[in-house]
């Protein structure tokens, strides 16, 4: 596995940092599901310190992402295809919420950047530029749930949010980023205007897409 450049803003915890880090190689596939979490490894990769990664890995293993098996240690969790149906059914009620509340509360500039992200990701499909896409898309979830002003509800999501994001990673060739990036341009009109109920729409938009998309995959 090759070496992790990890930057370090000032104001980021040490374990905050490692929590970024292996999230990202999850993620991302290159800690791939079942693989055995090797402290000594990540330590190498990531230039962090034994406490702050041993902090990280028990908030991976309170959201999901990893689990604990007798003799066998700490592990990436697989991923099942039939759980994740019902995993979007509970990511599109916190959806919704989030979405309603950032079209009412957000800020002019945060509108602004809302709409940018949406158009960014339409532009990486339109290039078919998978990286970039994805990282659109992450940005486009941090400025929603800042103009949310629900932390409650960001904290509740972003766990559902890793996990479909892996799925689309290991499963990449049966999405259409197309698609995915209209239904990301709705959610972020609808906020970007201050429509509630346009806002609402689009996450259930989305939230279809990645439950048809999720059925496509089970069913071969």
């Amino acid at each position: 596995m090759q070496s992790l450049k990890v930057t370090t803003p000032a104001k980021m915890r040490a374990a905050d940092i490692a929590y970024d880090a292996i999230e990202s190689m999850i993620v991302t596939l290159q800690l791939k599901p079942g693989a055995p979490i090797v402290e000594s490894e990540l330590i190498e990769i990531t230039g962090l310190g034994r406490t702050p990664l041993r902090e990280a890995l028990m908030r991976m293993s309170s959201n999901g992402l990893i689990v604990q098996l007798p003799r066998r240690g700490l592990i990436v969790k697989d991923i099942e295809a039939a759980e994740h149906v019902t995993l979007i059914e509970t990511r599109r009620v916190i959806e919704r919420l989030i979405a309603s509340s950032a079209a009412r509360r957000a800020s002019p500039q945060l509108r602004q950047d809302i709409f940018s992200c949406g158009e960014k990701m339409v532009a990486a499909a339109n290039n078919g530029q998978l990286d970039e896409f994805m990282a659109a898309d992450q940005a486009l979830d941090h400025v929603v749930h800042e103009a949310s002003r629900n932390p409650s509800a960001v904290t509740a999501v972003i766990p559902l949010i890793i996990k479909c994001r892996r799925f689309w990673y290991a499963y990449q060739h049966e999405g259409d980023m197309h698609e995915a990036a209209r239904c990301h341009m709705l959610l972020a009109q609808g906020i970007a205007d201050g429509n509630e109920e346009a806002a609402a729409n689009g996450a259930d938009n989305l939230m279809n897409y990645l439950e048809s998309y999720t059925r496509k995959v089970i069913n071969g």
